[in-house]
C-alpha cells in the first residue's frame, strides 16, 4: 500500500507518519477535505486509492473516542460523536439554526425534484414561496442555480449542494430518506445532523 521512503525507517513507522499527517491536516481544516485535496498535499506520491485506505485506518484509530472521522460529500472531516453532542450543548449552549417547517418544504422540494423553477416550488408545495426563505438557502450556499427552463422567461433551475449534504452529514443524494414524507425525513435529518 504506502511505499517506503528512500530513509531508513520502517514501513510501519512510515505508514503512522502518513496517518498522522492525514490526521492534522483533516484536523487543522475548517472545511472538509477531499480526496484530491489530500493527493496534492502529498505531491501525489499516493494514489486516492491508497488515501482512501490510509483514511480507513485513521477512522479505525477513532474507535473508543469521542471524535469521528466521517466523510461527506465534500470530503472527510472530524466531528463530535452524537453519543457526546448533549454535553457539548450544555458547554457552548449556542443553539444551532433550526429549520423552520417551511423551510424543510422548500428544500425537500429542491432535494428530490431537482432540477425545479420557483414555479415548481410553488406548484408541488400548494403556496407561493417567500423569496427570504430561498435567500437564505443562498446564503448558506445549499441551493444554486444550474441552468435555465427553455420557457418564456427562462426562469432559472434550482439544485442543491455540496454544502447542502455536508450539512446534513450525507455523502450523495442517494442516502435522502424515502420521499414518503419528505418533511418528517427532513426534520428527522436536521435533529440528528452534525452540529459540531
Amino acid at each position: 500500500m504506502i511505499e517506503q521512503q528512500s530513509t531508513p525507517v520502517s514501513k510501519e513507522e512510515n505508514l503512522h507518519e502518513v496517518l498522522m499527517q492525514l490526521e492534522a491536516i483533516i484536523f487543522a481544516s475548517e472545511t472538509a477535505v477531499s480526496l484530491a485535496r489530500l493527493k496534492e498535499a502529498f505531491q501525489n506520491q499516493y494514489t486516492k486509492q491508497e488515501l482512501r485506505q490510509c483514511l480507513q485506518q485513521l477512522s479505525m484509530l477513532q474507535h473508543g473516542r469521542s471524535i469521528e472521522l466521517v466523510e461527506t460529500a465534500q470530503g472527510f472531516r472530524f466531528q463530535v460523536r452524537a453519543k457526546y453532542r448533549n454535553i457539548i450543548t450544555q458547554v457552548w449552549p449556542e443553539r444551532p439554526t433550526r429549520l423552520s417547517p417551511t423551510m424543510l418544504e422548500t428544500l425537500a422540494v429542491i432535494a428530490y425534484h431537482q432540477p425545479v423553477t420557483r414555479a415548481d416550488i410553488e406548484q408541488i408545495r400548494g403556496v407561493s414561496n417567500n423569496s427570504q426563505i430561498l435567500r437564505s438557502l443562498f446564503d448558506w450556499n445549499w441551493i444554486k442555480e444550474s441552468g435555465f427552463r427553455e420557457l418564456p422567461g427562462r426562469p432559472a433551475l434550482l439544485v442543491t449542494t455540496p454544502q447542502f449534504l455536508n450539512a446534513f452529514g450525507l455523502e450523495s443524494l442517494g442516502q435522502l430518506p424515502p420521499l414518503q414524507d419528505a418533511k418528517e425525513a427532513f426534520m428527522a435529518l436536521d435533529a440528528h445532523a452534525p452540529k459540531s
